[in-house]
């Protein structure tokens, strides 16, 4: 059978690459000032008891992790109980670098779609493990929070510590309006040149306020 060339159907396949935001989980990494220490040990060992096992006591609140609306409102929602796809989004990366109020800009307007998840790149985890990195985070203000409320967005991410400091204000005005809010995000900089990028910010699926998290965007 002979095919002309208008019968040739050619697939044109969209390259993606995959690119982790994650921060990796050992033993005795640094916490919030006041959290418990993470502990990660090797329990068993394949010469002595014919397998390898490990053991984590993990605060739902260190490393990489999404903040669920129990954690500081009077909101009775688990984190297993939320929809997947709420952990799951086209993603916008906003720079704020050098920013400690991070404040409205006109542009986001055109920049933020609806019902993203929106990345603030902050460029404070080069910090991480410090104490300025966990107390003098740069912050969102009232204003700015309450717009990514109205664009519905899913999800915060943030290469810091949180989108705000004590009393905790943003936090709560971001999970009333039904955002989640992932912290300790790293890496950023790997995704800064690419248009279209989807983000999966996967949570355990565990009956707590919060959940330690792999988060990773894919990029076209």
């Amino acid at each position: 059978m002979i095919f002309s060339y208008q019968h040739v159907v050619r697939e044109v396949r969209t390259v993606e690459k995959f690119f982790d935001l994650s921060r990796a989980i050992e033993h005795g990494q640094a916490v919030y000032p006041g959290d418990e220490e993470t502990e990660l040990i090797r329990s068993r060992h394949l010469a002595k008891d014919g397998f390898n096992n490990h053991r984590l006591r993990i605060s739902m609140h260190s490393g990489t992790h999404i903040d669920g609306p129990m954690h500081l409102t009077e909101s009775d929602t688990y984190i297993d109980e939320i929809d997947i796809g709420s952990f799951i989004g086209k993603g916008i990366l906003l720079d704020v670098r050098g920013e400690t109020v991070i404040r409205m800009k006109s542009e986001y307007e055109k920049e933020v779609p609806l019902e993203a998840i929106v990345l603030f790149w902050t460029g404070r985890d080069l910090f991480f493990g410090s104490e300025d990195y966990f107390v003098n985070n740069p912050y969102l203000t009232r204003e700015l929070a309450e717009f990514l409320v109205k664009r519905r967005t899913r999800l915060v991410g943030f290469d810091s510590s949180s989108p705000d400091r004590y009393p905790f204000d943003i936090h709560r005005i971001l999970f009333n309006g039904g955002c989640l809010i992932a912290e300790n995000l790293t890496g950023f900089e790997r995704i800064a040149n690419y248009e279209h990028i989807k983000v999966f910010a996967i949570p355990l699926k565990i009956h707590a306020d919060s959940s330690v998290a792999r988060v990773f965007a894919v990029a076209e």
